[in-house]
């Protein structure tokens, strides 16, 4: 885990505020799904806070935790796929977010595949890379940017994972997680910040104005065969692993810290 320093409260203004509003090749949110969503739901009726909410506890609990074939996903794919990881999780938000002129940027990381062990395992965990990518995204609200991480996994996935071990104590890494304290992650809005893979991140890469930006400066997870294997044979052994994970058939014995 390495310490990383909370943004400055600077407003985008101009071309910066343009930028964090701005649609994109992955942020597609003027994509027919993303919009009669927004018009079902009502969201863009809503008061600011409540907008962010809106968008921010759909992404985490509509959208179920799960592996996608790729990280640089479309914002609308991610939302016809219906499940998501950290990086097209943070995608979909984006997209939602920018659509409800909320401004919004994306923030890169890696972290430890550690934090990954239980969600993927076998050969999946043998092909992932020790460093994954990773991201959250920081959004501008009530004058600053509040960092949120914590939609990453859905509530009956978190639930399931707290009842397993609902006696651990201390720092818990493992099965897409990475917090001090299990039962007590920080994942809900309140208009702040929301963590839980946080405390396994070891390499800060910085902050993007969009996901194809980053994308374009650092790649995906997996290329070459192991994109193939993990498209068309792994990633839909580990999305089976994380349903039994949801509903409750875990036997495995809980991580350490990473």
């Amino acid at each position: 885990m390495i310490n990383i320093a909370e943004p400055a409260a600077v407003a985008p203004t101009g071309a910066d505020r343009r930028r964090v509003l701005a649609t994109t090749a992955l942020l597609d949110f003027k994509h027919s799904s993303i919009d009669a969503l927004l018009q079902t739901r009502g969201w863009p009726q809503l008061a600011e806070t409540e907008r962010i909410g809106a968008a921010y506890n759909f992404v985490r609990d509509e959208i179920h935790f799960g592996y996608n074939r790729s990280d640089d996903l479309k914002a609308s794919e991610v939302l016809a796929d219906g499940n998501g990881q950290c990086n097209t999780k943070s995608t979909l938000l984006m997209a939602l977010l920018r659509a409800l002129d909320i401004p919004c940027r994306f923030h890169g990381f890696t972290i430890n595949k550690r934090l990954q062990r239980g969600a993927i395992t076998g050969l999946g965990y043998w092909l992932a890379p020790r460093n994954i990518i990773h991201s959250w995204v920081e959004v501008w609200a009530g004058g600053r940017w509040a960092r949120l991480e914590g939609f990453i996994l859905d509530k009956p996935y978190l639930s399931a994972l707290q009842q397993r071990f609902a006696g651990h104590r201390g720092a818990f890494c493992g099965y897409g997680v990475a917090t001090p304290d299990l039962q007590c992650p920080p994942v809900d809005w309140t208009g702040g910040d929301t963590f839980i893979q946080k405390d396994g991140i070891n390499q800060d890469l910085g902050v993007f104005a969009s996901p194809d930006e980053f994308y374009a400066s650092h790649g995906v997870n997996v290329t070459g065969i192991k994109r193939y294997l993990f498209q068309n044979l792994i990633r839909h052994r580990m999305n089976g692993n994380v349903a039994r994970i949801r509903r409750g058939m875990l036997s495995m014995g809980a991580p350490a810290g990473c």
